[in-house]
């Protein structure tokens, strides 16, 4: 055997030995990820109970038989009654569904197993559906507990529909149900799950007999947000004149989450300020540091700058108070924020879940009257890229006009979303949000047009002194036609 041959042999023994430990390697590192499922700290009991969260009562309520029927298992079992396998709460992000699972446990008096969908999704072959199994094996030796799992889109994701469950993700997924459904009907542990997108999730997670609760967490109404946020100011210094019902009425759409912040950033504008208590103009200012940023006074801007954002802002004020004077606007400034903008017109929309045809034609055409009085009061060369979030809300709306609400009248009351996905549809659907958004941006040009003096005035009240309120506004405003 010569020198070539055995430098041969020597490579082909070097790379097995490479393979073997790398083998050996990820086998250990497989098995010490397994293992480390006993190290999160999931097995807690939730001090948080239903009194602690402020609003969502349709969700308590149901969360409430859920309870007692943990407690209380063989009134149900007298009658034939099995408790749901699943829970799934789904909703916007921040209205409290995490919270809401701590507090069933917290009143159930039961062990918590609190997971994310991330700890499943792994780079080892088989490691998320290991994983999976040692939780529900842990669960089910109490009898009696709740498994959270956190964004369960992570792992629970629509399959494909040729998916022959042969990556790491379908096995994982199908871990999941198999566990689930090899749940016994006597012993009371339950899975809450949630999710922001429950459309993303995949059907056999959806069917009776493994998620058979699905509650949807709204965003809260006046009444709730008032109670929430009394929930966050109990226990602080505040002002004994604190005008909870205000603040509530301008935060239209604001999750609970939001809320908190809200309080919390007032508290921190407080002791900036020396201050000992947490008073209105606190709160107010910290509304106006979420909603629109915190204005930068110090930044330098041209008199030019100043002018063409004053009209503007003047645009989407007048266009707000001639198409939706139900919503309040609360400010306009031509003072550049933190969140990029050159200025903002601040409204609070009213509390109505119905939306109307005519409600979104005149909300896009509030969102184009910005970029209308630029081209009007300057000419189309000199329109500034002031209106780009505009636009992009604006397209977004059309879109959804267009193609989801079915209310376009040459395209008729179907759902282009559904039916793209049974069939190849050729409709031009850019063309109809085109020429749509163009027949908005000509009214609305017009009727700009048409109270050319009274948004002069208030541009050039907006220049003068950079900020006006709601009255001021209401008051620059009287002679709109």
């Amino acid at each position: 055997m010569n020198n070539v041959d055995m430098l041969q042999i020597a490579a082909v023994i070097g790379v097995l030995v490479f393979i073997y430990f790398m083998l050996t390697k990820n086998k250990k590192a497989a098995q010490k990820e397994i293992n480390n499922l006993s190290e999160i700290n999931y097995k807690n009991k939730s001090s948080v109970k239903f009194c602690d969260i402020a609003g969502n009562y349709e969700a308590k309520e149901s969360l409430k038989e859920i309870v007692d029927f943990i407690k209380y298992p063989e009134k149900y079992n007298k009658l034939g009654a099995r408790m749901p396998k699943g829970l799934l709460l789904y909703g916007t992000p921040g209205t409290g569904k995490t919270l809401l699972a701590r507090a069933l446990a917290g009143e159930a008096e039961v062990p918590f197993f609190a997971v994310s969908g991330s700890d499943f999704v792994q780079v080892y072959a088989g490691l998320g559906a290991s994983r999976i199994r040692k939780l529900f094996s842990k669960a089910k030796k109490v009898e009696k507990s709740v498994i959270f799992i956190d964004e369960i889109d992570a792992i629970g994701k629509k399959r494909l529909g040729n998916a022959r469950g042969s990556d790491e993700g379908d096995r994982t997924l199908n871990a999941l149900l198999t566990e689930m459904s090899g749940f016994d009907e006597n012993n009371s542990t339950i899975v809450v799950a949630a999710t922001n997108r429950i459309d993303t999730l995949d059907n056999a997670l959806l069917r009776p007999g493994r998620f058979d609760r699905q509650i949807e967490i709204m965003l809260p109404d006046k009444e709730e947000r008032k109670e929430i946020l009394q929930l966050y100011l109990t226990g602080r210094p505040i002002e004994d004149d604190i005008d909870i019902g205000k603040i509530a009425d301008q935060t239209v759409f604001f999750n609970g989450a939001m809320i908190e912040t809200l309080v919390n950033e007032a508290a921190i504008i407080a002791a900036k300020l020396n201050s000992s208590i947490i008073k209105n103009e606190h709160l107010e200012k910290a509304y106006l540091h979420i909603s629109a940023g915190k204005e930068k006074r110090q930044l330098q801007v041209s008199m030019e700058q100043k002018k063409i954002t004053a009209f503007h802002e003047a645009g989407h004020a007048i266009s707000s108070i001639l198409l939706i004077p139900e919503d309040r606007i609360l400010r306009v400034s031509i003072i550049p924020t933190t969140k990029g903008a050159g200025g903002y017109t601040l409204s609070t929309s009213q509390d109505s879940g119905l939306v109307t045809k005519e409600y979104i034609r005149n909300k896009m055409m509030v969102l184009l009257g910005g970029r209308a009085a630029e081209e009007i009061f300057f000419g189309n060369r000199n329109i500034t890229i002031g209106a780009q979030n505009d636009i992009e809300k604006v397209t977004k709306l059309a879109l959804d006009y267009v193609v989801k609400y079915g209310m376009h009248n040459k395209l008729g009351t179907i759902n282009y979303g559904v039916l793209a996905k049974e069939f190849t549809i050729q409709t031009n659907i850019e063309k109809y949000v085109k020429d749509l958004i163009e027949e908005l941006y000509s009214s609305i040009s017009k009727k700009i047009k048409e109270n050319t003096e009274v948004l002069i005035k208030l541009a050039y009240k907006l220049i003068e002194k950079e900020t006006l309120d709601e009255k001021d506004i209401l008051k620059y405003t009287e002679n709109l036609v």
